[in-house]
């Protein structure tokens, strides 16, 4: 993997937003294409991350550490993420949760077997009066209910099998 050569525009595009005094400040946006690109923020993103910012590769890894909208291990396609905040629980989250985990044969955080859909419970993605709602790859879908989320993996799957072909 290789941002540089897989996205040279965006990379070049990122970097000029910044004085080369100040390449840290890209750290951000250089992780957000690499997890787009792979669906996760691997080793070898964070290394190069570093070399691209002139940093140390731990100061890029304590960055993808502490914001959750950053995965250091592989996930699904679709990172499915169900906000169970005490306002979205109230409007039925927890049990909507608990549904789509059991649909999908999986537990919190695990992926399926077919490394379509990771399924993880957030705190607070700020629609609480569309609860219960989702974050799928930073999409929110709002208003569930399982009628409806069936629906949806319906069309995820269907979209993942066109894309294979």
């Amino acid at each position: 993997m290789s941002l540089e050569k897989t996205y040279p525009k965006e990379v070049k595009q990122i970097l000029s937003k910044y004085p080369p005094e100040h390449k840290r400040s890209a750290v951000m946006p250089l992780l957000y294409v690499a997890q787009e690109e792979f669906g996760w923020v691997s080793p070898e993103a964070i290394e190069e991350v570093a070399v691209l910012c002139e940093i140390d590769p731990t100061q890029v890894k304590s960055i993808a550490g502490f914001y959750t909208m950053y995965s250091e291990k592989p996930k699904g396609k679709y990172w499915l993420q169900v906000c169970t905040d005490f306002p979205c629980a109230l409007r039925g989250a927890d049990q909507f949760h608990e549904a789509l985990l059991q649909h999908l044969g999986i537990e919190e955080g695990g992926t399926t077997e077919d490394g379509l859909f990771t399924v993880e419970h957030v705190m607070c993605l700020a629609a609480c009066d569309k609860a219960p709602m989702l974050q799928c790859n930073f999409h929110f879908h709002e208003n569930l209910d399982m009628e409806k989320m069936k629906a949806l993996l319906d069309q995820w799957r269907a979209e993942a099998a066109a894309e294979k072909k």
